[in-house]
C-alpha cells in the first residue's frame, strides 16, 4: 500500500479513529485510573499549596504549551472527559445554543487558576518537583466517587443543555487551550487549523448537522474565516463535506 491509500484510507476511517481514541483514554483514565490524577484540578492545588510542582501542574502547561501549536485538538481527540461526552452525543442529539453562556468557563477557570497562584504564593513558591505527588493518595472509593462526579457531572449538563455543553460552559481546561491559540493567531505562527474553499460549497450544511460543538460551520465557510474558539479540531465537518470543501491545514493566521 502506498503512502496516498495510506492517507486515503486515514481521512475515510478518520472519525472512527478518533472516537476510538477518545473512548480508550476515557477508559484508561476514568475507569482504570491509569495516570488520572495528573488531570486532577484539585490533587494541583494542594500540591501547589505545599510547594510542590506535580505531574499534575506540569501536564497542565505542556497543554497550554501545545495548544499554541495544535489548538484545541486535544480537547477533540484525546481529552478523557471528551469520551463520555461521545457517548452522550449517541442518545442526546440537541445542539447546544446558549453562546452567552459560554464565557461560565472563563470564570471557572480564573477562578481555579487564581486560587493555585494564591496557594503558590503563600507557600513562597515551589520548592520541589515531584511528578508523582498525590498519586498514592487516592482509595478505591474516591476513584469511584470521582468516576460518578464526571458522569453525575457531564450527563445532566448534556441533557439539559445540549451535546458536548460540557466543553461548553464548564471544562477548566478549554480556556487555557484558548488562550494558546489567542497567543498563536496574535504572534501569526503556523499552527493546525481548519481551512475551507468557500467557493465549492454546495450549502449543503451537513457540515452544521455533524459538528459535536453546534458551530455554524457552513457560514464559517462562507465567511472564508474557519477560526472559532469552541471548535476543537475534531474533523467531522471535513469528513462531512461531500465536495471536501474542508481540510485540516498547517498554516500562519492572516
Amino acid at each position: 500500500m502506498n503512502l496516498a491509500n495510506v492517507s486515503l484510507s486515514f481521512y475515510t476511517h478518520r472519525q472512527s479513529v478518533r472516537k476510538s481514541l477518545l473512548f480508550i483514554t476515557f477508559i484508561l483514565f476514568h475507569v482504570f485510573k491509569i495516570f488520572h490524577l495528573f488531570f486532577s484540578p484539585v490533587l494541583v492545588v494542594l500540591a501547589c499549596s505545599q510547594g510542590v510542582m506535580a505531574g499534575c501542574f506540569i501536564t497542565f502547561v505542556l497543554l497550554f504549551l501545545s495548544s499554541v501549536l495544535l489548538g484545541r485538538a486535544f480537547c477533540g481527540w484525546i481529552c478523557p472527559g471528551a469520551g463520555l461526552q461521545e457517548l452522550c452525543s449517541l442518545a442526546i442529539t440537541k445542539k447546544s445554543r446558549g453562546v452567552r453562556w459560554y464565557k461560565i468557563k472563563y470564570a471557572i477557570s480564573s477562578l481555579w487558576i487564581g486560587v493555585m497562584i494564591y496557594v503558590l504564593i503563600r507557600a513562597q513558591g515551589f520548592h520541589r518537583i515531584d511528578l508523582l505527588w498525590g498519586m498514592d493518595i487516592s482509595t478505591p472509593m474516591q476513584n469511584f466517587m470521582m468516576l460518578f462526579g464526571v458522569v453525575m457531572i457531564v450527563v445532566p449538563t448534556a441533557w439539559l443543555f445540549g451535546k458536548w455543553a460540557f466543553c461548553h460552559y464548564i471544562c477548566w481546561l478549554a480556556p487555557l487551550m484558548i488562550a494558546g491559540r489567542i497567543i498563536s493567531d496574535w504572534m501569526k505562527w503556523p499552527s493546525l487549523r481548519l481551512q475551507a474553499e468557500r467557493d465549492r460549497c454546495v450549502d449543503c450544511q451537513l457540515c452544521d448537522d455533524r459538528c459535536p460543538m453546534s458551530l455554524d460551520v457552513s457560514a464559517m465557510v462562507k465567511q472564508g474565516f474557519m477560526r472559532n474558539s469552541e471548535c476543537i479540531l475534531c474533523g467531522n465537518c471535513a469528513n462531512a463535506c461531500p465536495a471536501h470543501v474542508i481540510r485540516y491545514s498547517f498554516w500562519k493566521s492572516n
